[in-house]
Parts: structure tokens; C-alpha cells; sequence
């Protein structure tokens, strides 16, 4: 028969070990957790703009062939972009002032969006004025758009 020697070898983890790979995780989810919601934040305002651009397209393709963003021809435009929602559900535009030369546009934010107090709200009219929750401030617009 074989024989055993006096110290059995186990195998495992122990505890400093298992506590060290715990803090290096929480120091790795500690720093990847604020990127990502950041992230998150940035690609809805792309969603914001991309919907206002288009919007303020549809418009202006009114604009175009009826001279009058409020033409009777354009209605279809217009009711289409009031209280509509972006793709995935982050806005809500709406087109506030709109008479036959100006319109404004509005995007809200919704759901988790409305944690973004950097840029809570975008704006833009006819002339490519871009706005952040009503302001003109050029650094505030700058970092938003």
C-alpha cells in the first residue's frame, strides 16, 4: 500500500484570495459602470438630434414646395412630428411656433434620459439655431450638440 504523507494538499481558493479577486472587481465595476452610463446618456442626445435634423427636413421640404411651414399641405408633416416619440423611446418632439416662416422644435427627454442634467432638453428652428433646455449659452450648446 501506498502511503499518505502527514499534509494532504487541497485544492481551492482561500479566502485573501477569493476577497482580493472581490475588491479588484469592485474597483473595475466602480470605474465601468459611471463610462457606461455616461454613454448611454451621450448616444441619446445623438438620437435627439438626429430626430430634430430630420424633422426640421421633413419641414423645410414643406417649406419648399408650399412657401409656408403652416400651409394647409403641410399638415400631415406637421402632425406627424408633434408628440412623437424617437426610435427607442428617449424623446418626445414636439413643434412649438409654427407659422408660415418659423417653427421651433422641441425634444424631451423620457425615461431613464430625463437623468441626463447636463442636456435635459434640445431645441432647433428654422434657421439651425440649436438651443439646451432653452438657453443659448454657446459652451452649453457646444458640449450638448
Amino acid at each position: 500500500m501506498k502511503q499518505q504523507s502527514a499534509t494532504a494538499t487541497t485544492k481551492g481558493f482561500t479566502l485573501i484570495e477569493l476577497m482580493i479577486a472581490i475588491a479588484i472587481l469592485a474597483i473595475i465595476l466602480g470605474i465601468a459602470i459611471p463610462s457606461y452610463t455616461q454613454w448611454v446618456l451621450e448616444s441619446g442626445r445623438t438620437e435627439a438630434k438626429t430626430e430634430l435634423y430630420g424633422a426640421a427636413q421633413a419641414l423645410e421640404r414643406c417649406y419648399t414646395r408650399f412657401s409656408a411651414y403652416d400651409a394647409d399641405g403641410c399638415e400631415d408633416v406637421r402632425d406627424g412630428i408633434d408628440g412623437r416619440r424617437s426610435d427607442n423611446d428617449k424623446f418626445e418632439l414636439s413643434l412649438d411656433a409654427v407659422d408660415a416662416t418659423t417653427f421651433t422644435l422641441t425634444a424631451t427627454p423620457l425615461g431613464g434620459q430625463t437623468k441626463d442634467t447636463d442636456c435635459p432638453s434640445f431645441a432647433l428652428d428654422e434657421t439651425g439655431q440649436r438651443q439646451v433646455d432653452g438657453g443659448t449659452e454657446a459652451a452649453d450648446i457646444e458640449e450638448c450638440w
